[in-house]
């Protein structure tokens, strides 16, 4: 039995605006499916009884006994009488509707294919992994000249750094919960923006934390260089009044191409957020796997310890870096780069839950690193055709939808223009496609007006996709026709 559950007043709002044109327990139990496909509510997870949901819902018990029966029917749900209803997933592998014998498409990731130089470095790394043999393999830390080639980027980028203040993690979702486990306890404040990564606000939470969000919008005209004095989406003043009020333990922050929105903070915002952090003593976060992704910005990257280091001087300051994203997702090699006492608290910290990192794979990242630059050029070519492709598409197939700025990043945020990403993202799976909802990057329920959209996929696929989105969004619109009246809808921001 879990011990995690979902209260009957939580999953109201995770819901949201559930009902369509289908039979109630249908439309309710099309909804908790998605919910769970998307891990919005996670595997394992009791669900409110039955009377308590149908009260808080105002519905008949007999409506939502009929969902609870569906999704346990269908594989979603595990029910023992007293003990309740537990989310799963259907059998080892969920099978998945396809449309005109076409393959299911899974844009919920927003990842590249290999980098061309890895198959070289991947040779070249098994030949030299007999020199480590005679040793044990495990490796807590980090092999000492990956750890070295890594410091050495830091430098390159104006943050003198040694070996001593990298540790090597086991991908950089390992990183983030490393983090939150070793300088967060439960109950403390936990300041993240909103929208952003899931699986980041996952392990917070799984840590004890109570999330402080702070929003991020993208304006109409993103400034193209980081030394703009445009509005850059995040609300400086009210971020730095939730640190004042609240005085976090810990803010996670996403200052390069921000995942979702694709947004990059300015330096004024940089200098505003790390001088409110070492105020109020928060330790501050910078996960910036995505910023090497640049496009647009050719040679503007401007690491965020560089404030951290001539404006707050006290501000702990744990920067989170990662081969998935520019390397390749199959590499899980992340690492942390952090003063010395902060690297030796999450080393003591590490063996709790990892004895080691790959070996074979840190060899790869190692011969890799080196050829940052051409990497990150083959990059952004591959992702300014990929962002060319979703805004003709977008343009041709979807002309009301907002399709915004885009210097950098991984997918595109667009704004759909009606409350219904998550009936759209269901539809869309009988039609062969995944895709992530709006809601599944925020909290209870936010963001049905948007759609994450990778711009890391082949034309082909991307017109597939497209063409998947097109049959589901008629599917969507049918069901929620007054969304779709255009004197009823409030402007989208």
């Amino acid at each position: 039995m879990s011990d995690a559950h979902v209260t009957a007043r939580s999953l109201e709002s995770l819901l949201g605006d559930w009902r369509g044109a289908a039979p109630g327990y249908q439309s309710l139990a099309d909804r908790v499916r998605l919910l769970v496909l998307d891990g919005r509510i996670p595997i394992g997870t009791r669900l409110p009884a039955e009377r308590d949901l149908a009260g808080r819902l105002g519905l008949s018990r007999t409506t939502v006994t009929a969902a609870y029966r569906q999704l346990r029917e269908g594989g979603f749900l595990d029910s023992v009488r007293g003990s309740g209803s537990v989310a799963r997933l259907p059998g080892p592998t969920l099978a998945l509707p396809l449309a005109g014998g076409e393959g299911v498409l899974d844009f919920t990731k927003a990842a590249l294919p290999a980098a061309a130089s890895l198959p070289a470095a991947a040779r070249a790394a098994a030949e030299e992994l007999p020199h480590f043999l005679p040793d044990s393999g495990y490796d807590p830390i980090g092999l000492p000249h990956l750890r070295q080639a890594i410091a050495d980027r830091y430098t390159e980028r104006g943050l003198p750094t040694s070996a001593e203040q990298v540790l090597v993690t086991v991908g950089a979702q390992q990183a983030i919960a490393l983090i939150a486990r070793t300088f967060l306890s439960r109950g403390d404040r936990a300041l993240v923006e909103m929208p952003t990564y899931p699986h980041a606000t996952e392990a917070l939470k799984l840590a004890g934390a109570r999330l402080l969000p702070i929003t991020v919008t993208l304006p109409e005209d993103a400034p193209h260089a980081l030394g703009a004095e445009e509005e850059d989406g995040w609300d400086a003043d009210a971020a730095e009044q939730a640190i004042r009020r609240a005085n976090p333990t810990l803010a996670y922050l996403i200052p390069d191409f921000h995942n979702p929105t694709g947004a990059s903070m300015s330096p004024a915002t940089r200098e505003r957020l790390l001088a409110a952090a070492a105020a109020h003593g928060t330790i501050v976060v910078g996960d910036e796997t995505t910023a090497d992704l640049d496009i647009d910005r050719v040679g503007e990257y401007l690491p965020l310890p560089s404030y951290a280091l001539r404006k707050t001087g006290d501000a702990p300051v744990l920067l989170i870096g990662s081969a998935s994203k520019s390397l390749w997702g199959g590499l899980r090699i992340g690492w942390i780069r952090a003063e010395r006492p902060l690297i030796q608290r999450l080393i003591a910290a590490k063996p709790s839950t990892d004895l080691g990192t790959p070996m074979i794979e840190q060899l790869v990242v190692a011969r890799m690193l080196p050829q940052t630059r051409e990497i990150v050029e083959e990059r952004r070519v591959q992702l300014a055709a990929g962002r060319a492709t979703v805004r003709r598409l977008a343009e041709e197939v979807f002309p009301d939808w907002r399709v915004p700025p885009l210097h950098g990043g991984l997918a595109a945020w667009i704004g759909i223009g009606a409350p219904v990403s998550s009936a759209l993202a269901l539809a869309a799976r009988n039609h062969g496609l995944l895709i992530a909802a709006g809601p599944r990057f925020g909290l209870d329920g936010a963001f049905e007006r948007f759609l994450r959209v990778p711009i890391t996929y082949t034309e082909d696929e991307t017109e597939r996709a497209f063409a998947a989105l097109e049959r589901a969004w008629a599917v969507a619109s049918a069901e929620h026709a007054p969304y779709f009246d255009a004197a009823a809808l409030p402007n989208v921001v």
